[in-house]
C-alpha cells in the first residue's frame, strides 16, 4: 500500500529544496564581473593546510609560491595569511563543514591555496558532515573547477572545465528517505549556472588558441538537466564562431581518453559536476596519477587552488606524511600564478614540473623513506626554475620524447 503520509512529508521537503534553489537563481542573476587582480593594491593569499597529509604538501607548495612571489611580497604587493580551522577535528567540534570563524577569514582573501580535507563516509569514526570542498565552493561561489592534464610525448594537452556548484552534488546532503524502501537524490541545473561554466570553457579555448571545446553529458538518458546543459551550449557557441565544438556522452568519452588514435585531438572539455569529478581522475592517471594533478576552483570574486586527491590519513598514521608527493599542490600554485596574471612564472613552474617529474627524475617521490620528502622535492623544483637554460632544456626533452613515442 502506498504511504500517503510519507509522500506528503517528502513533498514538503522537496518544496523547501526548490525554494532554496529559486532563491539562489535570483542571486545568480545579480552577480558581478570577474575581479581584476591588476587593480588591487595588495593581493591577499590565504593558505589553508587542511588535514591528513594536507599541511605537509601545502607547506612544500607554499615555499614554491613564496619563491615565485618574493618580489611582490617584499614590495608589499602580496600578503600570505595562514588560515587554520579545516581539520576534521575542528569541523566535527562545531559540526560544520567550515567553521564560521574560518569562513570569515577565507572571505578576507582574494585567492586561497588549500590542502586536502577529510570527508567522512559511512563507517568512518567521524560524524557525516558535509565535504569542506563542496561547502567552500558553495559559500565562495567557486563555480568553475579547472583541471589541466599534460603529457607532451603523447600529444595530450587537455583542460577540463567542470561545473562546481550544481549537478548531482548540489544537494548531496539533502536527499530524501521517503520510506525505508525508497530514497531519492536530486540533480540541479540552472540557466545561469550552466551558461557561465560553458562560457568560461569557450573563453579559455578562444584566449589560448586551443579553439576546440568538447561538451560532455549523458543527455540521451538524463534528458532534463543534461539536455538543458547541451541546449545552452548550443546557444553559447554562437558567440564563438571561431571555436570548433562538439558533444560527447560521458561513457564513450572515458574510452576515448585512452584511445591513442583519438585522445590527442581533444583540447578543452566542459561538463557537469559528477562527470567532471570522475573523468578528471582518469585523465590524471594518464598523466602519472592523481598526485600529479592540480585543480583550480574559480569564481568571479574568489579563487581556490588545491590538489585533486584526498587527505590520505593512513600516511599520517604510518608516519609517512613528510614523504607525500607535493606535485599536485605545486601544480595548483602554477595555476594560481596564471590566474593572477603571472603568466611567465606559471610557464616556468610548469616546465620545471615536467623536467623534474617526467624527464630528469633526479629525485623520485615514493610516499616512503625510499624516496624524497616533499620539502626536498620542492627544493628540486626551485633549483630547476633557477636554470637559465630551462626553456631550451624543456623543449629538448619534449622533442626527444615525441620522437621516441613516434618510433614506438
Amino acid at each position: 500500500m502506498v504511504d500517503e503520509q510519507a509522500i506528503k512529508v517528502a513533498q514538503e521537503r522537496f518544496g523547501e529544496l526548490l525554494r532554496r534553489q529559486l532563491e539562489r537563481v535570483d542571486v545568480l542573476k545579480g552577480e558581478g564581473d570577474w575581479i581584476d587582480y591588476s587593480k588591487l593594491d595588495k593581493l591577499i593569499i590565504g593558505v589553508c593546510g587542511g588535514d591528513g597529509i594536507g599541511p605537509y604538501i601545502c607547506a612544500s607548495a607554499q615555499r614554491v609560491m613564496e619563491f615565485l612571489l618574493a618580489d611582490k611580497i617584499k614590495a608589499g604587493k602580496a600578503e600570505i595569511r595562514q588560515i587554520d580551522g579545516l581539520t576534521i577535528e575542528r569541523r566535527v567540534e562545531v559540526m560544520k563543514a567550515i567553521p564560521d570563524d574560518t569562513l570569515e577569514e577565507l572571505k578576507k582573501c582574494h585567492v586561497i591555496l588549500k590542502g586536502p580535507t577529510t570527508t567522512p563516509k559511512k563507517g568512518d569514526p567521524w560524524p557525516n558532515i558535509e565535504s569542506a570542498n563542496v561547502a567552500m565552493r558553495k559559500q565562495l561561489d567557486l563555480f568553475a573547477n579547472v583541471r589541466p592534464v599534460s603529457v607532451p610525448e603523447l600529444g595530450i594537452d587537455w583542460v577540463f572545465y567542470r561545473e562546481n556548484t550544481e549537478g548531482s552534488y548540489a544537494l548531496g546532503s539533502d536527499g530524501v528517505n521517503v520510506t525505508d524502501d525508497l530514497a531519492m537524490d536530486f540533480c540541479v541545473a540552472t540557466t545561469q549556472g550552466t551558461e557561465r561554466i560553458i562560457r568560461a570553457g569557450f573563453e579559455h579555448a578562444k584566449k589560448t588558441g586551443k579553439n576546440y571545446v568538447s561538451l560532455v553529458t549523458k543527455a540521451n538518458i538524463i534528458k532534463t538537466t543534461d539536455g538543458k546543459f547541451l541546449t545552452i551550449a548550443e546557444n553559447v557557441a554562437k558567440d564563438y564562431p571561431d571555436v570548433k565544438w562538439d558533444d560527447w556522452f560521458i561513457d564513450i568519452t572515458t574510452a576515448k581518453l585512452i584511445d591513442p588514435a583519438r585522445r590527442s585531438d581533444f583540447k578543452v572539455f566542459v561538463l557537469p559536476n559528477l562527470y567532471g569529478d570522475i573523468i578528471t581522475d582518469e585523465a590524471a592517471q594518464i598523466q602519472g596519477g592523481v598526485g600529479t594533478a592540480g585543480s583550480a576552483n574559480l569564481g568571479k570574486r574568489y579563487a581556490m587552488f588545491e590538489a585533486i586527491h584526498g587527505s590520505a590519513p593512513r600516511m599520517v598514521t604510518e608516519g609517512r606524511a613528510q614523504y607525500a608527493d607535493p606535485c599536485s599542490m605545486i601544480k595548483a600554485v602554477a595555476m594560481m600564478m596564471e590566474h593572477i596574471g603571472e603568466i611567465e612564472k606559471a610557464k616556468k613552474l610548469n616546465m620545471a614540473l615536467d623536467v623534474c617529474t617526467q624527464f630528469e627524475k633526479k629525485l623520485v617521490m615514493t610516499g616512503r623513506d625510499t624516496g624524497a620528502t616533499g620539502n626536498e622535492f620542492a627544493d628540486y623544483i626551485m633549483e630547476t626554475m633557477k636554470r637559465p637554460d630551462l626553456e631550451t632544456v624543456w623543449q629538448g626533452y619534449v622533442d626527444a620524447s615525441i620522437a621516441a613515442a613516434k618510433k614506438n
